[in-house]
């Protein structure tokens, strides 16, 4: 039987497989007080570009220690990366079937400035959620539990052994490239993105 809710780290524009676990529970919890992880999801989403899979990443500020807890993070402006992020995935999705349809809201997600990552990463969670019609509550954890009761998703890469194929832009010069990014599927699929994150066998996500 499944817990009621589950902990997932937080994440930017996060892989087609993190959002098919948020399906199959009421309510999702989101890590703000682990140490930041480096090369994750947490400030990291991939798209589908002519050449195959590209890497966005968030820049962020960093400081003498190693360790920082993701809600202290800070996102570094030295380079014009919101800009630089929705050129990309302009290039990467104008000639998708949905793109004309959803560009608007995800524009808008890059025209304000968040001092910190956490802040940034909700604004993109809570678009994700609208433009999927969820109605899935997004709360916090209000400390570091590492024995938590609850179905645990903070180690995961959200790699996906279950490949259901859609189709893609780029699809014949690169063939199908499974869990990018929910912007992939949702400028793809659109309305039915929400039936195709209904069939992926969460079992399978590691």
């Amino acid at each position: 039987m499944l817990n009621n809710s589950f902990l997932l780290p937080s994440s930017y524009f996060a892989p087609i497989s993190y959002y098919s676990i948020i399906y199959i529970y009421p309510e999702s919890i989101i890590e703000k007080h682990e140490y930041f992880v480096k090369q994750t999801i947490r400030n990291r989403c991939s798209v589908c570009c002519p050449n195959g899979i590209l890497n966005l990443s968030i820049p962020r500020i960093r400081k003498n220690s190693s360790k920082t807890l993701i809600k202290d993070i800070q996102i570094c402006y030295t380079e014009p990366w919101q800009k630089i992020h929705w050129k990309t995935i302009k290039t990467c999705y104008n000639s998708s079937p949905f793109f004309e349809y959803y560009m608007e809201k995800i524009h808008a997600l890059y025209q304000k400035t968040e001092k910190y990552l956490i802040d940034f990463n909700h604004r993109s969670h809570r678009l994700v959620l609208d433009l999927l019609e969820s109605d899935q509550a997004i709360n916090y954890s209000q400390k570091y539990d590492l024995d938590t009761p609850l179905k645990d998703y903070r180690k995961y890469s959200f790699n996906n052994e279950n490949i259901i194929k859609y189709d893609q832009v780029f699809s014949q010069e690169n063939g199908f490239i499974n869990n990018l990014s929910i912007i992939d599927l949702i400028f793809n699929l659109g309305p039915e993105s929400d039936s195709y994150l209904k069939k992926i066998d969460v079992s399978k996500i590691y």
